[in-house]
Order: structure tokens, then C-alpha cells, then sequence
């Protein structure tokens, strides 16, 4: 926790007229202090000041002075920051927090308010230098609690940016999972009122009585034609001229309704020649019944279609999220990392409408025992890392090689580049270039960690309009797990 200043913000602090034993006695209490002499004890209650807060009280600001260290007697203190609102710490009874003797802490890293109501000793920093002389155990007391706090903060911002990381792959997931389901939904629908009027159409046909003769021509001059439209794609210039054709030659035959025919033959190809076809085997008449029939025959089957490449698209969305994960498998797996790299630009469709994706993947490359999903994080953390760069407008390279020992993968973008004062800072725990909210800092620093721990090394180069991070990732990883 980043600490108060001296009196409690709004409701400033009251000093309570407790006896000093049983102050020494709450202090016995306090993990840090444990081992200390009554005497000890005795001076951190003389010589710091005693406050207290109701519930809800704020007590300090993000960025105001940090100089005082609190001991927690009672109570619970939050600290959230102003973007996200993330709790950033939770100060309870039997803590010391805020600014310890050998901190570096200026300024409160975010917003504190008393969460129960409170109670707590506050030690002046103009005191450490007397408090370290008195009770010599207090620096390294401190120093404990330092490295714990350090611990904790590392383990929230982690987590946060996992977090972070989850909503982005869920937000493209939902995306890109949208389009085929809504797809789905529609030709379903349609399809229900479509199996209707197919039903009827064939009633009529039925009545038609028509002899086997007949049927037989006519189902024969309907594969013709679905054969010819197999063969002999429309484009939109000829299908609009068609159906313009199309119209006049069944007006002038008395067939009605043709808009809801007519705009079906064309897109299958049909052609005035066709037609004149099958009017010579029905000799004129039913017309409109026989053609119906085949227009609902063929918005059915497009339907069904539709159905199948949407849902098709879904499970291929789903298996790229379990190729993503490695859900169900051993942590460690032969990785073929094209397709590492081709699963996770999956993930990221809904970025990569305005993005030109180029690769060179070199022939006969080895695949490599590895953590997989681990690898797909990385590859994540620097696609991403070049969309950000591009504003999803540009184009990636990816390139996939063999080079000795080690496989060689690199990403490029043509995005702004990274100033070459910060190149050397990008890899540290919470560097980040991102505005405040956008970025933890750890995408990078995660990623070389990864790449560390599977024995390889990853460093970047780039200048405006050409940014290349390069994996190296040893093909053999002589127990690197």
C-alpha cells in the first residue's frame, strides 16, 4: 500500500486517549513486529500518532506525498487506481504498510479509503532515522516487508494483465463467433418458411398428374442444369442482363410472380436457351408450377449450405481456441510453429480486416518440443505488439527458418517503430510506451521469460515503418524443462 499523509483526508485523524498497554499489547500483534521487547514496543506507540477513520473515509490520493509508514491495529485499508479501478492493495489489521524506512516510494500509487472502520499508528519519516537507532531490528523488519509487498504487487499486475489478455481473446472470439452463428440463425430461420413453400410446390407438381415420361424429362433437364451452374459461374454483370431476359421471356409465356423466380434461375445460370427447353418438354403449359419448384428447390439447398459453412466456421473457431490452449494435451508437445503462428493469427481475425498477412515459411523446418501454449502467448504478446504499431492497418511478415541449431521465427510490421532510446527498456516488468489503461508493461517481459525458459532468445530491431522481433528457439533443449 502506498501510505497517508499525516491526517486522515476530509475527516482528519482523531487522537485517542488509549492506555499505552494496551497499545503495546495490539502491537504484540503485528506480524512484523513479533520479538520485540515491551520496551521497543513502547516507543513505537510514544513516539508515533495515533488515528483513527469511520468506514468510507478517503486517505489520500493517487500521486499525493507518501510520508508516513502505518501500522494497522485495526481494520481494513483499499487502494485502487484511477484507471481500471483495480484493487491495487489490501492493507489489514496486523500489517505495517505504506513508506518503510529504504523505500524508494515518492508518491501514493493510487487512491486510499478505509474500507472498516479504523485504527492505526503512523510514524513520521523524519522518525526512521531515530526509530532505526532505538529498535535496530527495524531495518531489516522492513526490508522483510519490502520484498513481500514487491512480491504481492508483481503477483496483482500479473494477474491483471492476464486478465487482460483473457478479454482481449475473448472479445475477438465473441467477434469473430458472431458473424457464422448470426449466419446460422438466419439461414435457419429462413429455411423453416422455405421448407414450406417447398412442400407446396411439390404438392402442386404432384397435381400436376403429369406422366413418368414427363418427370423423368424433367428431372433430367433439372441435373442438366445444376450441372451447368457447377461449371459456368454467374458474375454480376451477366445475372443482371439474365434476369432482365428471364423476365420478358416468362411474361410473354403468362408466368407470374417471376420476382420471386426469376433473381434464383439467374444466379444458377439459367439461360433463355434452357428454358426454351424445358417448355418444349412440357409442351407450354405449367411453366410457372415446375420452375416454382426449382427456384424453392435451389433456395433450399443454399440455406442447408449456408448452415453448414456457418457452423463449419464455428468448430473451426473452436478447434483453433483448443489448438490455441492445447486444452486436453501434455504441456509439452512436438510444435510445428507455422502453425503455431497460424492458429494465433486466427484468434486475432477480428484485427486483420485491414491487415496484409505475408509468409515465408522455409521448407522442411523441424518441429520442436515445447511448452505450446506458453509459445502461443509469445507469439500473441508480438502480433499484437504490431497491430497496436500499425493501428490494424499494415502489413505483417512472418518468417520461419532454419538457422543451425536454432529455428529462427521473426515478425515484422511496417507500423512506426520503436524509438531507439526505449529499445533497450521494452523487455523490463511494467515498461510499457501504451497511454494509461491500455498496457501493464508485461506482454514483452512475459514473453521473453517464456522464450528464456525454453532455452532461446528473442531481441528486436526496428525503425520507422520496420519492426522485426526474431525468436530464436534451440531445435534440441538439452533439458531445458
Amino acid at each position: 500500500m502506498e501510505s497517508s499523509t499525516a491526517t486522515v483526508m476530509a475527516v482528519p485523524g482523531t487522537a485517542l486517549v488509549t492506555p499505552l498497554p494496551e497499545i503495546v499489547e495490539v502491537l504484540k500483534r503485528v506480524q512484523a513486529l513479533q520479538g520485540l521487547t515491551d520496551g521497543e514496543l513502547e516507543w513505537l506507540a510514544t513516539h508515533g500518532e495515533e488515528v483513527s477513520a469511520p468506514a468510507g473515509t478517503a486517505l489520500f490520493r493517487e500521486g499525493d506525498p507518501a510520508t508516513k509508514m502505518w501500522i494497522l491495529l485495526k481494520g481494513e485499508v483499499h487502494v485502487r487506481r484511477s484507471q481500471g479501478g483495480l484493487a491495487l492493495f489490501v492493507g489489514r489489521s496486523g500489517q505495517i504498510t505504506g513508506l518503510l524506512p529504504f523505500s524508494r516510494m515518492k508518491t501514493h500509487g493510487g487512491q486510499g479509503f478505509a474500507a472498516s472502520d479504523l485504527w492505526a499508528l503512523q510514524i513520521d519519516r523524519d522518525v526512521f532515522p531515530e526509530m532505526l537507532d532505538a529498535i535496530p531490528s527495524m531495518g531489516q523488519r522492513c526490508v522483510s516487508v519490502l520484498l513481500d509487498r514487491v512480491r504481492e504487487m508483481t503477483r496483482l499486475e500479473q494477474q491483471a494483465e492476464k486478465l487482460n489478455a483473457l478479454g482481449k481473446l475473448a472479445g475477438n472470439l465473441a467477434h469473430e463467433l458472431n458473424n457464422p452463428a448470426s449466419a446460422a440463425q438466419r439461414a435457419a430461420s429462413g429455411l423453416i418458411e422455405e421448407l414450406k413453400t417447398y412442400g407446396h410446390q411439390k404438392f402442386l407438381l404432384g397435381s400436376l398428374c403429369l406422366d413418368s415420361a414427363h418427370l423423368e424429362a424433367i428431372r433430367a433437364w433439372r441435373c442438366r442444369m445444376e450441372e451447368q451452374t457447377k461449371q459456368r459461374p454467374a458474375n454480376s454483370v451477366t445475372q443482371a442482363q439474365r434476369e432482365d431476359l428471364l423476365q420478358r421471356w416468362l411474361r410473354e409465356r403468362g408466368v407470374e410472380k417471376t420476382w420471386q423466380i426469376v433473381p434464383d434461375l439467374a444466379e444458377l445460370g439459367i439461360t433463355i436457351e434452357n428454358l426454351d427447353e424445358l417448355s418444349d418438354l412440357l409442351g407450354g403449359e405449367h411453366l410457372d408450377v415446375v420452375l416454382s419448384q426449382f427456384a424453392s428447390s435451389a433456395r433450399t439447398e443454399r440455406m442447408a449450405q449456408a448452415m453448414l459453412d456457418s457452423t463449419s466456421r464455428i468448430f473451426e473457431l473452436i478447434g483453433a481456441v483448443k489448438d490455441y490452449s492445447w486444452m486436453d494435451q501434455a504441456p509439452i508437445q512436438e510444435v510445428d510453429l507455422p502453425q503455431s503462428l497460424e492458429t494465433t493469427l486466427t484468434m486475432l481475425q477480428s484485427r486483420l480486416e485491414n491487415v496484409k498477412i505475408e509468409r515465408e515459411y522455409g521448407p522442411g523446418l523441424p518441429r520442436i518440443s515445447a511448452y505450446a501454449s506458453e509459445l502461443n502467448q509469445v507469439w500473441m504478446a508480438l502480433l499484437e505488439n504490431a497491430l497496436d504499431a500499425m493501428n490494424d492497418d499494415g502489413k505483417i511478415t512472418l518468417k520461419v527458418e532454419l538457422s543451425g541449431e536454432f529455428v529462427v521465427v521473426e515478425i515484422w510490421d511496417n507500423g512506426a517503430g520503436i524509438p531507439a532510446e526505449l529499445q533497450a527498456r521494452i523487455f523490463e516488468p511494467f515498461f510499457t510506451t501504451k497511454a494509461p489503461g491500455s498496457g501493464l508493461g508485461l506482454g514483452l517481459d512475459t514473453a521473453q521469460r517464456i522464450v528464456r525458459r525454453h532455452r532461446g532468445y528473442i531481441h528486436v530491431q526496428s525503425k520507422p515503418g520496420a519492426t522485426c522481433f526474431q525468436v530464436r528457439l534451440p531445435i534440441e533443449p538439452l533439458q531445458a524443462y
